[in-house]
C-alpha cells in the first residue's frame, strides 16, 4: 500500500503541469490565434461602440496576459466562461448535452470491447490461418476508416435501405418531449419515468452511432490482444500449465486472456481522447444532441469562447481519465508502482 500511494501522489502532482500545458495551448491557439472573439463572431451585427463594450464587458480589452490568468482562475473554479453568441454558460451546455456524449462514448466502448476483445483472442489462438488473416484485414479497415464515411454508408445502407435502425437524433421527438429530464440522459430518465418503450426507442438510436464510434477503436483492441495472446501463450507458464495436462481452453481462458487484458486497460483510457474527438463527426452524422453538436455550431459562429471553454472540458476529461487507468493499473498490476 505504501508503494501505491506514492505512485499515485507522483502521478497527482504530474497532472499539474499537464493540466497547465493544455490550458496553455488551449488559450493561445482560441483565444490568440483567431484575434479578438468578439468582432469575429459578432463582427458586422454590432455597431464599433456595442462591440467594444461587449469587449470589455468580456474582459477582451485587456492584456493577454491578464486574460491568461484570469482564464486559469475561472478553470480552477469550473467556470468555463459564457458563449458570445447566445450569452450561455458553457456549464450549462455541458449538462443540457453532456448525457447525451456520455452515453454515446459509453456505448461505443461497449461496441468496442464485445467485438475486438473475441476477434482478438480468436486472432491470437488462430495464427497466421485465414481466419486470423481477415480479422486482421478487417481490423486494419475499421481504424483506416473515416468515422463520418462510415456512419454515412450504415445511415444508406441500414437505415435508408434495409430500414433497420433511425438515422438521426436521440429518440423519437414525441417519445423524447415526454420525458422529463432528470439526469440529462435518457435512457436512464426513460427508466427513471418506467416508460419502457421510450427506453427501448431511445436503444434503437444509439445503435447506429455507438457502432460507428466503436469501430473507431476495435482496430487497436484486435491488434493489442491478438499480440499479447501470443506473446502470452509462448510464455513458461503458459508450457508449464500445459504439462500438468490442463485443457487448451482452460489455459487460453484462465492464464494467456487474463494477462493480455492488461494493456487493454491502458490503450482503451488512451482512446478516450479518440472517442471523443470522433464522437463530434459522429454526432453530426447522426444529429445526435451531444456536447460535440454543439462545438460544431459555435465553431460555425465563430465563438471562440465557446469553443475554448468546451475544448478546455474535454481536455479535462482526457486527463482525469489518464490518471484513472494508471491508478487501475497500477491495482491490477503490482509492477507498475515500482
Amino acid at each position: 500500500m505504501g508503494s501505491l500511494a506514492r505512485y499515485v501522489g507522483v502521478r497527482l502532482l504530474l497532472v499539474i503541469p499537464m493540466v497547465l500545458i493544455l490550458l496553455s495551448l488551449v488559450f493561445l491557439l482560441m483565444r490568440v490565434a483567431p484575434g479578438d472573439p468578439v468582432s469575429s463572431a459578432l463582427g458586422g451585427r454590432l455597431s464599433a461602440e456595442e462591440l467594444a463594450e461587449r469587449r470589455a464587458a468580456a474582459g477582451f480589452d485587456a492584456p493577454v496576459w491578464k486574460q491568461y490568468f484570469e482564464y486559469l482562475g475561472q478553470v480552477v473554479q469550473l467556470d468555463f466562461g459564457r458563449t458570445i453568441t447566445d450569452n450561455r454558460a458553457v456549464s450549462e451546455i455541458v449538462v443540457d448535452n453532456g448525457g447525451a456524449t456520455l452515453t454515446l462514448t459509453l456505448g461505443a466502448v461497449l461496441v468496442a470491447l464485445l467485438v475486438g476483445l473475441p476477434l482478438g483472442l480468436w486472432s491470437g489462438r488462430r495464427r497466421d490461418k485465414l481466419d486470423d488473416v481477415g480479422i486482421r484485414v478487417f481490423g486494419i479497415v475499421t481504424f483506416a476508416a473515416p468515422v463520418f464515411f462510415v456512419g454515412l454508408l450504415f445511415q444508406l445502407f441500414f437505415g435508408k435501405n434495409l430500414g433497420w435502425f433511425p438515422t438521426s437524433g436521440q429518440a423519437s421527438p414525441r417519445i423524447q418531449a415526454s420525458i422529463p429530464e432528470k439526469t440529462h440522459i435518457l435512457l436512464i430518465d426513460a427508466l427513471l419515468a418506467g416508460d419502457m418503450s421510450a427506453f427501448r426507442d431511445a436503444l434503437h438510436h444509439l445503435v447506429l452511432p455507438a457502432v460507428t464510434l466503436g469501430l473507431l477503436v476495435v482496430g487497436v483492441l484486435i491488434r493489442l490482444v491478438r499480440v499479447n495472446i501470443i506473446q502470452t501463450l509462448q510464455s513458461d507458464y503458459v508450457e508449464a500449465a500445459r504439462a500438468r495436462g490442463i485443457s487448451e481452453g482452460r489455459v487460453v481462458r484462465k492464464h494467456a486472456f487474463r494477462n493480455a487484458l492488461v494493456p487493454v486497460i491502458t490503450v482503451m483510457g488512451l482512446q478516450m481522447a479518440s472517442l471523443l474527438g470522433g464522437a463530434v463527426l459522429t454526432e453530426q452524422t447522426f444529429n445526435w444532441p451531444g456536447i460535440g453538436n454543439e462545438l460544431v455550431g459555435y465553431l460555425n459562429d465563430r465563438d471562440y469562447t465557446a469553443v475554448q471553454g468546451i475544448i478546455t472540458m474535454f481536455a479535462l476529461i482526457v486527463v482525469g481519465v489518464s490518471l484513472l487507468i494508471d491508478i487501475i493499473n497500477a491495482l491490477v498490476d503490482p509492477r507498475i508502482r515500482y
